[in-house]
């Protein structure tokens, strides 16, 4: 199973995504295990950047796919860009459509102090320079929709073929881990009905 969790910068993605994995099924591929490699030889969102980021992502997606390892899958999605929804449908095809999506939501404020947190810099290198994470952070929230609360946009047909969860992260990450394995154990359950 590919469990793709989706949400905004600093939403807590990461630190959900390690509680995840430390209760054993799944295991974790956040996006920055591919980003952090190649900033310092390409630079952020350069040709060659992108290039390599998504074929590494891809890799690693088919490799587990392909070995029957259970991925916890972080990422940010612009909801309203074709391209975005274009990688997940792909990501889904992998995975032969055993995925579920859960989006993590947060208000701006709270993922502002997350930004800052040590944990997150000490695993995101991108994320040091903390005024332009700040900025970065401030303005994906601007230029694009970032969570499905008023329309899903381009997601609304993917999400809508997969079981998908939204969970207000606001509290622990372990809490959040706990309810998001609650519901992929029902998600299982339904599925072998």
């Amino acid at each position: 199973m590919l469990l793709n969790v989706f949400g905004p910068p600093a939403v807590g993605k990461m630190t959900v995504g390690r509680a995840i994995a430390a209760r054993g099924r799944f295991r974790l591929f956040h996006n920055h295990m591919t980003i952090e490699p190649l900033l310092e030889t390409f630079g952020f969102g350069t040709p060659a950047f992108n290039t390599l980021n998504e074929e590494f992502r891809r890799r690693v997606l088919e490799e587990a796919a392909a070995n029957n390892v259970e991925l916890v899958f972080t990422i940010v999605w612009a909801l309203d860009a074709d391209e975005d929804r274009a990688l997940a449908e792909s990501y889904a095809e992998i995975f032969a459509g055993d995925v579920a999506f859960v989006e993590l939501r947060a208000p701006l404020p709270l993922r502002l102090e997350r930004n800052r947190t040590d944990e997150r810099l000490l695993h995101k290198a991108s994320k040091r320079d903390v005024e332009w994470s700040d900025s970065n952070v401030r303005s994906l929230e601007e230029e694009h929709q970032m969570t499905t609360e008023h329309s899903p946009g381009r997601f609304a047909d993917l999400l809508a073929r997969y079981p998908s969860l939204v969970l207000e992260n606001t509290g622990s990450a372990s809490d959040a881990a706990d309810s998001i394995l609650d519901w992929v154990t029902g998600v299982d359950q339904q599925r072998r009905r």
